[in-house]
């Protein structure tokens, strides 16, 4: 089941929502509908870099609680998105070296929150996730930080390459978790860091990854080959957080 408080249904109420400034997810218009009020909701969408996709009628009606829907359903985001700046800015009032957990792709929303919640934890300063193909805060993801949202701002970016290139500009250097890198504990991970975890399925994007300065896997012994993301990241991040104690 689905939280109704997410979706805004039809074409003026969502065409206000994007005018407002609402924070929106995702944009969902019915294929094939071309008049006035669906052209308005792409270009504003777009002017925005709005996330758009096309479904078919009774996806739209399956989704709509209202069965009114008009052709357009968005999902807004339960909790406002930070700007990268407020993550830095957090650490410089901390005195700390910044320390920022970046997510290339996650779209698990129970994975989105339970990395929130182990950022928070662990004394990293900000979340950092991608507009596209990736779980924005969702009212799952939101449950699933245990409240830890509240105390760790996330940024929504639309381009991670691009971010990491500017972070790089401010200090930072970056470690990509990737199965082909060195062990994560023979890494020296004190100073202002930045850590890329990439979806579920694939990892990072090659891109993203030639951006990073190191890659470091976590060594595993069992039959298996692989964690899940939001594991795998507090194995990581652990380790940043036991090595900057230090």
């Amino acid at each position: 089941m689905r939280n109704e408080e997410n979706y805004i249904e039809g074409r003026n109420p969502v065409i206000e929502a994007i005018r407002a400034g609402r924070e929106i997810d995702k944009i969902f218009l019915q294929k094939g509908l071309k008049d006035g009020p669906i052209m308005t909701i792409e270009r504003e969408a777009k002017k925005r870099k709005l996330p758009i996709q096309y479904l078919e009628k009774d996806r739209l009606d399956t989704m709509s609680e209202t069965k009114k829907h008009q052709g357009v359903i968005a999902y807004v985001a339960s909790f406002n998105y930070a700007e990268v700046s407020d993550i830095l800015n957090k650490a410089k009032e901390k005195g700390e070296p910044p320390f920022i957990i970046i997510l290339d792709g996650i779209e698990d929303p129970h994975n989105l929150g339970a990395i929130i919640r182990t950022a928070n934890l662990a004394g990293a300063h900000g979340v950092i996730i991608a507009k596209h193909h990736a779980s924005g805060l969702t009212a799952t993801a939101v449950k699933a930080s245990a409240g830890a949202i509240n105390y760790t701002p996330v940024a929504r970016v639309t381009n991670i390459a691009k971010t990491i290139e500017s972070l790089k500009e401010e200090g930072l250097w970056f470690v990509g978790a990737d199965m082909g890198g060195e062990s994560i504990y023979n890494l020296d991970l004190k100073g202002p860091i930045g850590v890329v975890i990439g979806s579920e399925g694939s990892g990072a994007k090659s891109l993203v990854k030639k951006k990073c300065d190191f890659l470091a896997k976590i060594p595993m012994k069992g039959d298996i080959d692989s964690l899940n993301a939001s594991v795998a990241t507090g194995v990581i991040v652990f380790e940043i957080a036991r090595q900057r104690s230090v």
